[in-house]
């Protein structure tokens, strides 16, 4: 029982490393919208979380926000200047670059 659980460890951790490489690679792609973006960002989070990595809220707002497309610039640059972003949310994030990106289109 106790090699079993040992294997187990390792193949989480191998998981957990795996999952760990591509939430550091990904980023958002030209075309891409915000929804379906940041559903690849929860994903890939929910996924770590689900392997053992304690991951902050703060943590997957900074990834998104650094990953975005350039077009989304000016509104992150807003959105640092009136906001503090240790304490915003996925959603808060999420729901202010919907509106930007719903008056661009």
């Amino acid at each position: 029982m106790k090699q079993k659980f040992q294997e187990n460890a390792r193949v989480q951790q191998a998981q957990l490393q795996r999952l760990r490489r591509e939430f550091e690679i990904l980023k958002m792609q030209n075309g891409e919208s915000v929804n379906d973006y940041i559903s690849r960002v929860m994903i890939l989070a929910n996924d770590m979380r689900g392997v053992g990595e304690t991951m902050k809220d703060e943590h997957i707002v900074e990834k998104i926000m650094r990953t975005l497309s350039d077009k989304y610039n000016y509104i992150i640059c807003s959105i640092e200047e009136l906001k503090d972003i240790n304490k915003m949310t996925e959603d808060e994030l999420h729901n202010s670059l919907l509106m930007h990106e719903h008056k661009i289109k």
